[in-house]
């Protein structure tokens, strides 16, 4: 007596959330592939080629119904990202600020126009990172990991990566980026994230001497450092 195994059976919701899965992977690869491109190359021979990646990433949000609740670009969610970032940001932050204060580094005084008009416009790219790196890199990546460690994890490095080669920001913002996504996936707000990435910005600029950090250079420009 012979017995006949029938194939394991797929329903279509799993189909639909693999196909939707394989998606999302080959649009983060994609766009992902496309900045890495931007920094060390096309940003020098095709300076407006940044234009098609963002509408790319803006259809992708229209292709996946995306609400800005789940971009966190609103509102919601912003108390409880708050509450978890910033007395976190403080703990971390306040200490090296201090440090620079006695160290000499930072000389305390109040800021004018022109620190102000730079911190707004740092804070703006902040806002912008994070948009790229929370509000659609790691949105899509929390649709195909179970694990939102994970997530966070993958987001982190790859955060990391586009600082290359500069080791120091590549340290902080794989460490930092890895502390924002974890708050992203608990609560879905950008907004306190890119405060306090801009504070920490403005603080490693402050701190650490420019032969190390190159003026906050990535990319080829790094290696150009000191030659212009």
């Amino acid at each position: 007596m012979s017995t006949i195994t029938s194939p394991v059976e797929i329903s279509p919701a799993s189909a639909r959330r693999s196909g939707k899965q394989g998606l999302a992977a080959l649009e983060v690869l994609a766009v992902f592939a496309g900045i890495l491109l931007y920094i060390w190359r096309w940003q020098y021979s095709h300076p407006y080629f940044w234009i098609p990646f963002l509408a790319i990433v803006l259809l992708s949000h229209w292709v996946h119904h995306d609400s800005l609740r789940a971009l966190g670009l609103g509102l919601r969610e912003l108390r409880a990202s708050a509450a978890i970032i910033v007395p976190l940001g403080v703990l971390i932050l306040v200490p090296a600020l201090v440090y620079g204060v006695v160290s000499g580094a930072v000389a305390p005084a109040w800021p004018d126009l022109r620190a102000l008009h730079y911190f707004g416009d740092y804070l703006l790219w902040c806002v912008f990172q994070q948009y790229l790196t929370q509000s659609f890199f790691h949105n899509r990546l929390l649709g195909i990991f179970k694990s939102r460690h994970a997530s966070s994890l993958l987001v982190a490095v790859m955060f990391g990566a586009a600082h290359i080669p500069n080791a120091v920001l590549m340290a902080v913002t794989t460490m930092g980026g890895f502390v924002l996504a974890e708050v992203f996936a608990r609560h879905r707000n950008i907004w306190p994230l890119a405060l306090v990435q801009a504070v920490a910005g403005c603080l490693v600029a402050v701190l650490v001497p420019a032969t190390l950090i190159h003026n906050m250079r990535v990319g080829p420009g790094y290696f150009f450092f000191g030659k212009q």
